[in-house]
């Protein structure tokens, strides 16, 4: 039979937990943009493949280069993803260390504390990442400026 000390153990384990599995909540949110990010630069990578045998000249220049462009973020976003989910498993090993502790007081509380901090460091690489590819599809959006038109006046 439970009694109000244990009770007490079950409802401070769950609390110490809650942290954790909020950075799991925001590193899932941060894989499901990445997913998305990585789904458009493949669709245009498809779209590129296309283009690449009807192209010649500057046109298949501009061809390559963007071919060349999301090829690295598509390598970008993937290990941003490998960061991310190893960051999460990082996590929810802290979780299970942390209920070990509390039910067994096996003396864990470090272990725990490393591979929280271990998930955070994993999570700021992966962010790290996540801001490289954005300057690279910055980088691969910018339109040529022959197309701006820059010497007439409008």
């Amino acid at each position: 039979m439970p009694t109000v000390e244990s009770d007490a153990m079950i409802v401070q384990t769950i609390q110490l937990a809650l942290a954790p599995v909020f950075v799991l909540v925001a590193i899932g949110n941060i894989m499901n943009i990445l997913s998305t990010r990585l789904g458009r630069v493949v669709d245009r990578a498809r779209v590129l493949q296309g283009l690449f045998t009807e192209t010649e000249g500057e046109a298949h220049d501009l061809v390559v280069r963007e071919i060349r462009m999301s090829n690295n973020r598509i390598l970008i976003i993937g290990r941003a993803m490998r960061l991310l989910v190893s960051s999460a498993l990082s996590i929810g090993l802290t979780v299970a260390l942390l209920f070990i502790e509390g039910f067994a007081h096996a003396g864990l509380n470090a272990a725990a504390a490393i591979t929280f901090m271990l998930a955070i460091g994993l999570l700021m690489l992966a962010l790290l990442l996540f801001l490289r590819e954005t300057r690279e599809a910055t980088e691969a959006l910018r339109i040529p400026e022959s197309y701006l038109e820059l010497h007439r006046n409008l």
